[in-house]
């Protein structure tokens, strides 16, 4: 299936290359009726290897960019502070007013009951967004360095003209040293639509799809990202996600038969705060594994259980090589993550695997 490089000749074992954003919490309020914010770190990209961290215990590292500024300098902090190494960090000079380069900002509020989440991103001209190929040393991070694990994305990829090129130079220079490679698709329409919308993103998704290892990605993302079209069905949503998604993986490995696993969330939104999740994964020599279902979760703040699902994933992997053990990791990381707030996973490893194991909510003391 996935046969991942010794830990010993590695300096990391996974490094993420995306954008890690500001984001501004209003709390339990509305992001236009605010007079205060809480400030967190976040990014799809970045919460994976902040979750392998500071969950799991893995040594991990982070590609991007931040203009030196007071704000860079916070998020600078914030990624300390999640144990994630910074020195793979470019340092791009900042202009005084944010002319030529900026960091990005996420204004996200979290949603009760019949109120969805909602997020407005501020992440045009951004360092990151105009990090290009060769301002990384890929030879030295990957060869020199060594690395087991890489995880990009869809989200990077829509950010400029840029960051495709950049995304596909780390992957080749990746798979050269046998390093393993995931990607999440995690379609965004607002960060597509004024580039050339869904059309755009498939063209780029697609072009990159073609050096990816592990894929991840719920069912709307293969349909906008791959064009993956899945007919509907009578079933209860919950059996029509899994049936969608079993057909759709056959149609997706002959398209991509470089994918060695596949895998996905399954999420029903009762309500901001109430989802049913799980989760589901493929691979040739595991076939279709499903993670326990938990109906009713109850969710403080969703943005992020995606990415938890992923680092979870992505540590079953490589500490078990097991896929059915692996999507239990990530679904219950997820599921954690989920109840509080922020972007990154505030759960340990002992919580991940007694709710593997079934436990409940009862005080521990």
């Amino acid at each position: 299936m996935l046969n991942p490089r010794p830990a010993a000749q590695c300096r990391y074992d996974l490094v993420s290359l995306g954008e890690i954003m500001l984001r501004l919490d209003p709390g339990e309020g509305r992001v236009r009726t605010a007079r205060q914010f809480r400030a967190w770190e976040g990014g799809g990209e970045y919460n994976v290897a902040r979750g392998l961290r500071r969950c799991f215990g893995l040594r991990t590292a982070v590609v991007t960019a931040f203009a030196d500024n007071e704000v860079g300098r916070l998020l600078e902090d914030l990624v300390l502070a999640g144990g994630v190494d910074t020195s793979l960090i470019r340092w791009v000079p900042y202009d005084g007013i944010g002319r030529t380069v900026r960091n990005g900002l996420n204004f996200t509020e979290r949603g009760f009951g019949v109120r969805g989440a909602v997020g407005t991103s501020d992440r045009g001209n951004t360092a990151a967004g105009q990090l290009r190929p060769e301002d990384v040393d890929w030879e030295y991070l990957f060869g020199t360095l060594g690395v087991r694990w890489l995880h990009t994305g869809g989200i990077y990829a829509a950010l400029s003209e840029t960051t495709p090129d950049t995304i596909e130079a780390a992957m080749t220079a990746a798979r050269r040293h046998g390093t393993i490679i995931s990607y999440d698709l995690n379609y965004r329409p607002s960060l597509w639509q004024a580039i050339g919308g869904q059309e755009r993103a498939r063209e780029v998704n697609r072009r990159l799809a073609r050096h990816v290892d592990v894929m991840i990605g719920n069912e709307e993302d293969f349909t906008a990202s791959l064009g993956f079209e899945v007919p509907d069905t009578d079933e209860s949503l919950s059996e029509l996600e899994v049936d969608n998604f079993r057909r759709m993986i056959g149609e997706v490995t002959k398209a991509y038969p470089n994918f060695a696993v596949v895998a996905t969330t399954l999420r029903t939104v009762r309500s901001a705060t109430v989802n049913d999740w799980g989760a589901i994964a493929w691979s040739a020599a595991s076939g279709f594994v499903e993670a326990t279902h938990r109906a009713g979760l109850e969710i403080m703040d969703r943005v992020g259980g995606g990415d938890s699902f992923a680092s979870g994933l992505v540590y079953g992997l490589l500490e078990t090589g097991d896929l059915a053990t692996a999507v239990e990791y990530g679904a219950a990381h997820g599921a954690l993550a989920m109840t509080t707030p922020g972007d990154t996973s505030m759960a340990n490893r002992t919580e991940v695997e007694a709710l593997m194991r079934g436990a409940g909510a009862r005080v521990q003391r």
